[in-house]
């Protein structure tokens, strides 16, 4: 059923839904692929904050021509047979929440979206209310809130609404940095990865860099990435010298926050550190990021560098203790939304109430 052709049924049971939504991906790892992509990504105004008239000239001209070719190579280095492993894991975690929900009571209607690429927040947020849902709970799954990441898959959502006939309650997460269940989880992970394969001499936690000045335009990121970093330390009893932060995935000449993930790892190299392991506390799903910038291009700048072990600790995933704690975060902000029975008898007499008014369905 298209958006176009959807129409009210009162035979319907009112659902709520629940719209998981990450960066993205491309749907191959293919130059024409990273192609469309990336300019669809790198158009984002959330993303590039500098005039479109000056940026695109750039992005057409230059990045375009250059980049996918790249991108796709590094792509290609991780692809799972499934597919992207981004997309793999949130499709993952789609459906081990809806069992996981399912088991506690909650039956909720459980899509997963991509901020960039398919399937898209505008597909999965009408196919939502299709299926019936009139309330949708929206969690972006960044930890950290930024207006690069969270602020613009809200943007997608809300442009959705704009167009739709039918608009559900909804409701957002913007932020579980400092969750404690999410921190449980992740030092949990941690703590199981040490006992399998022992200690590091340092433990680097790596998050996505954004340019600094979006900092001192307000953005909370830097500050929710502290926390985070701060909070993980201390629950796995670490000392101020085991560990450090760092940000990773620079782009452009213009100052990112800092310290840089690449260089930190260099300088470790260097003055002796002789295991390093890292682990990226603001992806709850391996990606590009994690297994091509990480797991490959960081361990070479840390072994080329005169160091001895290089470790990555994998992301969540669809680990049990991160499942069971986004459900328990999905949980909270439910609060309120229980919706009345409606049973098969009620819904007839609804339907057939409406038929008598001049209702189609």
């Amino acid at each position: 059923m298209t958006r176009e052709d959807a129409r009210h049924s009162h035979a319907q049971a009112s659902r709520i839904g629940l719209l998981l939504v990450n960066l993205g991906t491309p749907d191959e790892p293919t130059p024409a692929a990273l192609r469309r992509y990336l300019s669809q990504f790198l158009s984002d105004p959330r993303v590039i904050e500098i005039p479109m008239a000056l940026w695109k000239p750039i992005l057409h001209g230059i990045i375009l021509r250059v980049r996918p070719a790249k991108s796709a190579a590094k792509y290609a280095s991780i692809w799972m047979p499934e597919g992207s492993p981004l997309r793999v894991w949130t499709e993952r975690q789609a459906k081990l929440l809806t069992g996981y929900l399912g088991e506690r009571g909650r039956p909720l209607l459980v899509r997963h979206a991509m901020r960039y690429g398919n399937p898209s927040i505008e597909s999965q947020m009408q196919a939502l209310v299709d299926d019936g849902a009139t309330r949708v709970l929206v969690l972006p799954l960044y930890p950290q809130y930024s207006a690069a990441t969270t602020a613009t898959a809200l943007d997608r959502v809300f442009a959705w609404a704009r167009q739709a006939r039918r608009v559900p309650e909804l409701r957002t997460i913007n932020h579980f940095h400092d969750d404690a269940d999410y921190i449980d989880a992740l030092a949990s992970s941690i703590s199981a990865y040490w006992m399998k394969h022992g200690r590091p001499d340092k433990l680097l936690m790596s998050f996505h860099g954004m340019p600094r000045r979006t900092l001192t335009l307000g953005d909370p990121y830097f500050c929710e990435c502290q926390k985070t970093a701060r909070l993980l330390a201390a629950r796995l009893s670490l000392k101020p010298e085991q560990w450090v932060i760092t940000f990773q995935s620079r782009f452009g000449r213009a100052e990112w926050l800092q310290p840089y993930t690449e260089p930190t790892l260099r300088e470790l190299g260097k003055g002796g550190t002789g295991r390093v392991d890292v682990v990226c506390p603001g992806f709850v799903a391996d990606c590009i990021e994690t297994l091509e910038e990480i797991a490959m291009e960081g361990r070479e700048a840390f072994l080329e560098s005169g160091g001895k072990d290089f470790h990555y600790i994998p992301c969540l995933n669809d680990d049990p203790r991160g499942m069971a704690a986004l459900t328990r975060l999905v949980e909270r902000h439910l609060q309120g939304w229980e919706p009345a029975p409606e049973d098969a008898a009620t819904l007839q007499v609804r339907q057939e109430r409406a038929r008598r008014l001049g209702a189609a369905q």
